[in-house]
């Protein structure tokens, strides 16, 4: 599968970015979707857990849906499967993020293309810890 071509340095500078909404995040340990952004909140990142089934994951407040944010995010961290995302992206775009990334294994050329008409950069098929541990 096919990825973005952001430069190393774009990337890094995403990871300048500290509040991250995850969207399909999971209660279960074993999952990527809960190691992954776990992982990011160990590093200092403000994460918010994305998920209609849960009240609460890692001890922070779960939203049924990105538009039920009560706040401002940077980054929107998709763990949806590919043919679900656009949905996600048109709702993500009403919170005006700076970056919409979807992790390895996710890419939806609608979605990146209406992400990109709005000035939003997104990531596609890489893996925020993957990248992350890479580059610092």
């Amino acid at each position: 599968m096919e990825r973005d071509s952001h430069t190393d340095e774009e990337i890094k500078q995403i990871f300048a970015l500290k509040k991250i909404a995850v969207v399909g995040m999971s209660k279960h340990s074993t999952k990527a979707a809960h190691f992954v952004p776990k992982y990011l909140s160990e590093q200092g990142f403000d994460i918010t857990p994305v998920n209609p089934n849960a009240d609460e994951i890692l001890g922070k407040k779960s939203y049924p849906n990105i538009l039920s944010l009560n706040h401002s995010i940077d980054v929107v961290d998709v763990f949806r499967p590919s043919e679900q995302v656009l949905p996600v992206v048109r709702d993500a775009i009403k919170k005006k993020p700076k970056v919409i990334w979807l992790q390895e294994g996710i890419h939806n050329a609608e979605a990146e293309e209406l992400a990109r008409s709005t000035g939003i950069m997104v990531v596609f098929n890489r893996c925020m810890l993957a990248e992350h541990q890479r580059l610092f």
